[in-house]
Order: C-alpha cells, then structure tokens, then sequence
C-alpha cells in the first residue's frame, strides 16, 4: 500500500508540473506574441526590365538663328535713334533715322522731270497726229492734178521722224518714272528698320554722326528663335538623322527636347568633331531667360538599344563602402547587395544582386532591420481610406 500511494504521489505531481509549464509556455508565447510590433508602411517599387538606349553627353551652346548688323542704306547723318541697348523690337519697326530734306527734295526733282516728260510726250504725239492727218488727205489727192509724189515722200518722212520722236518721248518717261522710284526707295531708306524682331545688342554710332552706305548702324539678335549647335565626335554622328529626337539638358537640370536638323558635312581636323544643328522649341517664358551661347548638353546616341534591369534611384543605401537594398522578402525586410551601373533618368542599371519582378523599399528604408515586418504604406493607405 505504501508503495502503491508513493507512485500515485509522484505522478500527480508530474502532471502538474507538466499543466504549469504548458501555461507558462502558453503564456509566454501568448506575450511574445503580443510584443510583436505592427509590420512598418513603407513604399516600394518594383526591378524592371526596360530598353536602355546608350549616349554621351556632348556640351553645345545655343545660337541665334538671324543676329547681325542692320547697316545704312543710304548716305547721311544720322537723325535720332529710337531704340537703346536691350530693346526688344520687332520686325518694321524703326531703329533709327537718318537726316531726310537731301531726299526729299531729289524725290520732288525727280517728280518734276516725270511730268516734263509726260508733257514732251504729249506734245511728240500730238505731232504725230498732226502728220498723219496731212499725209493722209496728200494720199487722197493721188488721182488729183494737184497731187505731187514729192510732196507726199517729204510728208511720209516726216511721220516716220514723228513715231522716233514719240518712241524716244516714252522712253525718257520710263527713265523719269524709274529715277523717281529710286529717289523714293532712298527717302524710304533714311529710316533704318529692324529686318527681323530680336533685341538690340549695340549701337555702332550717335546721332550726328555722318554714315556711308553699308556702314553699321544697330546689332540685333533674334532671341526668339535659336537652336542648339554642339561639336560631336565624328565617330557619333552616325546616329544624327535629321529629325531624330534626342535628350538635352540647360542650366538648372531643366531637360528639353533637341530635334536633329543637319549635320555640317565639314570636319574638324584637331578635334574629329563635326558641327550639328538642333532644333528646339521654347515657350515665351523659356525666351526670357535663354541666350545666345548658352551652355545645353545634348545625349548624343553612342549604341543601339539594349534592355537592361533597373532599379528606382531611393532604393539604394551606401553602406560600409557598398551599395545595397531593402527586399520585401513575404513581408520581411531582407538586405541584398548590389553592384550598379549608369543613372538612367531616376533609375540605375543593375548589374549583379536583383531579379526583374523584385520588389525593393524606396521610402523609409534607412531605418528598417534584417527580418522586420514590413507592408506596403500606399496599399495601407488604401485600406484604411477606401474612398
């Protein structure tokens, strides 16, 4: 009997020991589980695979497609001038002047010679008329005693000199009526007009001052209308068809878009370069702030098109010398390290260490561990804000 309660004894209290521990295990676990923290919102983005297009970037300037001297015209002393430097004008408008009675009064003079002429004219036609009226009634007299052949030869010459005379009359006409024009074009002339719209970038002279034909009066710049114009390697060019759209990129990082318009079939024999030309459009406001010799970047092509794997630019930690990830691992942070190549807009080529369809964190990834939960913050936000 003793030894029979002893057994009984001792396997009671071997299962309560059992019953403890599993309560304590049961709560314990109960409390780690409760510990857990909540899996952190991050964002993420995904390893793509996309066609990369290799290029070199190539420093050109803008230029003005029309900027040049206006020069004079017409010989004179200068008037006024109506614009200063920095002055935006536009086409007709009128730059300056230059002292205008000489003209004038050679455009009445010539004006006076056209109307002697019309006069002359008139009066040679009217003889004319006269002579054919009296050659007329001689020939009617053929038939007559009264007729004579001389009479009629002398009046027959006489109408032939009449037609010259008339002839030479309309020709000094013309000749007045065309030195008029040219005294006109001259008193035109005396305002010198802005053959293009731009802005006045100097002044070559001050009223007074006495000016020949051709010399320089204003330089004026088309600032509405440049281009880009870049020295590229001639081993580059191949790629440069005329209306090829390339990548380019001005002060400020602001990026544009260079159409290719030619490429000037003239080397350089230091450099190997060759002189391109490319078309940009700009709204009024881009007008404002660019300028002639302006430095652009142009992303010349250097290759043919080539897919490669890229990852977001946000997803990458430098640490320790290296370059690594956050991967979304079902639902846990896993770092990976990776070796990367060129930026390609806001994404880097990948190398080694990523897959395409890899899903790696972009925002608040610094502050994640190895292992932590993690969640998409933009599906969370969804959830949570259904509308």
């Amino acid at each position: 009997m003793m030894t029979v309660t002893g057994k009984t004894t001792s396997g009671r209290r071997i299962a309560l020991c059992t019953a403890i521990l599993l309560g304590l295990t049961a709560g314990a676990a109960a409390q780690e589980k409760k510990a857990l923290p909540p899996a952190t919102a991050v964002d993420m983005d995904t390893v793509r695979s996309e066609p990369l297009r290799q290029t070199v970037p190539v420093l050109g300037r803008f230029v003005a497609k029309q900027a040049g001297v206006v020069a004079a015209r017409v010989a004179g002393a200068i008037e006024n001038y109506k614009v200063e430097v920095g002055d935006q004008v536009a086409e007709g408008d009128t730059l300056a002047t230059i002292v205008a009675d000489t003209f004038e009064w050679e455009r009445n003079r010539r004006g006076a010679d056209v109307a002697t002429a019309k006069a002359a004219l008139e009066t040679s036609r009217a003889s004319q008329k006269l002579l054919d009226q009296e050659l007329a009634r001689l020939e009617g007299l053929k038939e007559s005693p009264a007729y004579s052949q001389a009479r009629f030869d002398d009046k027959h010459q006489e109408t032939v000199r009449a037609r010259s005379q008339v002839t030479q009359a309309q020709a000094a006409l013309r000749s007045a009526e065309a030195a008029l024009q040219l005294a006109e074009i001259q008193l035109d002339d005396t305002a010198i007009l802005a053959p293009y719209g731009g802005t006045v970038t100097q002044r070559h002279s001050e009223a007074g001052a006495y000016l020949r034909v051709g010399d320089p009066v204003i330089a004026l710049l088309d600032n509405h209308n440049l281009e880009i114009e870049a020295d590229v390697p001639s081993n580059r060019t191949a790629g440069l068809t005329p209306g090829r759209e390339l990548r380019a990129v001005i002060d400020g990082g602001t990026e544009i878009k260079a159409v290719v318009r030619a490429v000037i079939p003239d080397e350089n024999p230091r450099t190997r370069t060759r002189r391109a030309r490319f078309a940009v459009t700009l709204d009024r406001n881009a007008d404002s702030i660019m300028a002639a010799n302006q430095s652009v970047t142009v992303d010349i092509p250097a290759g043919e098109v080539g897919t490669v794997l890229t990852v977001h630019k946000d997803a990458i930690l430098n640490r320790g010398g290296g370059q690594l990830v956050v991967l979304n691992d079902n639902g846990k942070a896993a770092f990976r390290p990776v070796q990367l190549g060129q930026a390609v807009g806001e994404r880097f080529v990948v190398k080694s260490g990523l897959q395409d369809g890899d899903v790696v964190v972009i925002r608040g990834n610094e502050r994640l561990r190895p292992g932590q939960s993690i969640t998409d913050g933009e599906s969370a936000a969804k959830k949570d804000n259904p509308s």
